[in-house]
């Protein structure tokens, strides 16, 4: 599985430290920003994941900025993408199992490393249910 993943200035520091994890659980990666904690706009980022994420079919994004707000905003807006705003690993689990979500949004401001590296952890290994009623309501959630 590729993992793309991307942040401003406030979720710069968190997003290195996933990517860290993410090369040692020996998925492929693509780091598309930003590079330093000097200040950027998040939509510019959230846009290059999205892109990436609708081209290659089975990969993941991540997405961090302060409070995971903003990115989760900006990548909901792009067709075809489910991004999931996360706190916890429960939501991170529901995201995928129950909404097929190809984009976990965290804040590097509001959760810690280890429950961020958790979160993502479960949202790269859990599959989508694919329960008649989940299909039904992703459907919906497509425009279908």
């Amino acid at each position: 599985m590729h993992v793309y993943l991307g942040s401003d200035h406030g979720g710069y520091r968190m997003k290195e430290t996933l990517k860290e994890w993410v090369k040692g659980a020996c998925y492929e990666l693509t780091d598309l920003g930003c590079f330093s904690e000097e200040a950027c706009d998040y939509p510019d980022i959230a846009k290059e994941v999205c892109e990436k994420v609708k081209q290659d079919r089975g990969s993941r994004g991540v997405l961090v900025c302060g409070t995971g707000i903003g990115m989760s905003m900006v990548a909901n807006k792009f067709p075809g993408i489910r991004a999931a705003l996360c706190a916890n690993e429960f939501m991170a689990q529901m995201a995928r199992e129950h909404n097929d979500a190809q984009i976990i949004c965290m804040g590097g401001r509001v959760v810690d490393d280890a429950m961020a590296k958790k979160m993502l952890e479960i949202f790269l290994k859990t599959n989508f249910s694919g329960e008649e009623r989940h299909v039904r309501r992703v459907r919906k959630i497509e425009g279908r």
